[in-house]
């Protein structure tokens, strides 16, 4: 068990960087709305250039793993990242929206090769019965940056937020161009810091003594079935189900991290206060961390625990919608706690038993967090038309279809293996 801690360590300083950088959408979505005059379906095109590159980068990341190995493609992966936060510097002097969502589209493609390099790393360092527990732990680390990360950018960003919207409705078009190219300017300095911070941690990966895991190990599956004459990874039920959950489970998480900042403001609460709502979805789901790791798999199983997230999912979806004030925010913020274990709880799931297709199949899984660029896209299109509290609807179908894999989905897969799995 000793030789895993440094492993571990290090993979989880990846998942804090994960957390920070993904979690600072839910703070640049508002302050680009306000920077870059947006609605709401414009402002969450962040979000869809963020996790879009999921879905273009998640095979190449695959491909690039088998050349480099884990150590050098997590690595390489933090550099993209650094790349992709230095391009706010001109996005910000230009205060150009295009030149802010190629950059978050760089950031994100570095994060697809974190994502499949680190997420398998965690699962098959360990028995698989209890690769829940120890995502559960690298979810610690994640949701401890994602609640650090809004709240820091946020003071910085939308410091006076609110007078700033009011203002700009008297000014002339020259003198409200001055005010937004200096608020636009507000994140030049916090990008600069976070790229170097990047620099740092890609060396200290590359020259560290991470170990290489040799898959080729993993030729047979857990129950003893050998899978040598398995000619293609789509020869795996559960894992195509995963990827489908995970899309759907994706675009909730960030609907309910992202977008509950704007939703607060919906509903008449400053932004002064509203720009820490995220953090509170990230305590949610770090509290769901803490209770995986203590409960899964002694007291639960992977895939009971992922079916007690998507009842809560939906009432707390529902709760939500018919409720309204801080009431309805507290909700919204709860989901965080119904998402916690699915991601944790899904992955080993859909991964189990996939040996020599493991890098690739971990890269179709991290190809659905493409579900993030999409659903919540989808959502500030019915904000646009409804109103940002019945566009939560959208949230109720994509928790029916994880509790139906969680029931069903990988039963079925396991059926069409000829096996059968708790």
């Amino acid at each position: 068990m000793k030789r895993f801690i440094q492993p571990l360590i290090i993979i989880g300083a990846l998942f804090f960087i994960l957390g920070f950088i993904t979690w600072l959408s839910s703070v640049l979505i508002p302050y680009l709305q306000i920077a870059c005059e947006l609605n709401n379906f414009q402002s969450y095109l962040v979000a869809f250039a963020f996790y879009i590159s999921y879905f273009v980068m998640a095979v190449p990341s695959g491909w690039l793993l088998k050349f480099t190995g884990f150590k050098k493609g997590m690595s390489i992966g933090l550099l993209a990242v650094a790349a992709g936060s230095l391009i706010f510097v001109p996005a910000a002097i230009y205060r150009s929206y295009p030149v802010f969502l190629f950059g978050l589209f760089i950031q994100g493609a570095g994060l697809a090769i974190l994502q499949t390099a680190s997420n398998p790393y965690v699962t098959i360092l360990g028995p698989i019965d209890s690769a829940a527990r120890r995502i559960s732990i690298m979810g610690i680390c994640n949701g401890i940056a994602g609640i650090l990360a809004p709240a820091i950018l946020g003071a910085v960003v939308l410091d006076n937020a609110d007078n700033i919207k009011d203002q700009l409705l008297s000014l002339t078009d020259s003198e409200k161009a001055v005010v937004l190219n200096e608020l636009a300017g507000k994140v030049i300095v916090p990008y600069l810091v976070i790229t170097g911070m990047l620099l740092l941690l890609s060396l200290w990966v590359y020259r560290s003594g991470l170990p290489e895991i040799d898959e080729s190990a993993l030729e047979t599956e857990t129950d003893g079935t050998d899978i040598g004459e398995k000619a293609s990874v789509f020869q795996f039920p559960q894992l195509l189900f995963g990827v489908l959950t995970l899309f759907v489970y994706t675009g909730v998480e960030v609907i309910a991290g992202n977008t509950i900042i704007s939703y607060g403001a919906f509903l008449g609460i400053p932004l002064s206060t509203a720009k820490f709502f995220t953090s509170f979805t990230l305590v949610g789901m770090l509290i769901g961390y803490l209770i995986g790791i203590v409960c899964i798999p002694r007291f639960v199983s992977q895939r009971d625990a992922l079916k007690c997230s998507a009842g809560l999912g939906i009432l707390f979806g529902l709760s939500a919608l018919f409720t309204e004030g801080v009431t309805s925010v507290v909700f919204i913020a709860l989901l965080g706690l119904a998402n916690s274990l699915i991601w944790p709880s899904v992955w080993p799931l859909a991964i189990d038993g996939l040996g020599k297709f493991t890098k690739i199949g971990s890269s179709l899984l991290v190809m659905a967090i493409s579900g993030a660029a999409v659903i919540p896209l989808f959502y500030g299109w019915l904000a646009d038309r409804l109103d940002a509290q019945q566009a939560y609807w959208l949230v109720i179908p994509c928790y029916l279809i994880v509790g139906w894999y969680a029931a069903f989905g990988y039963r079925f897969g396991a059926k069409m293996k000829g096996v059968h799995r708790s």
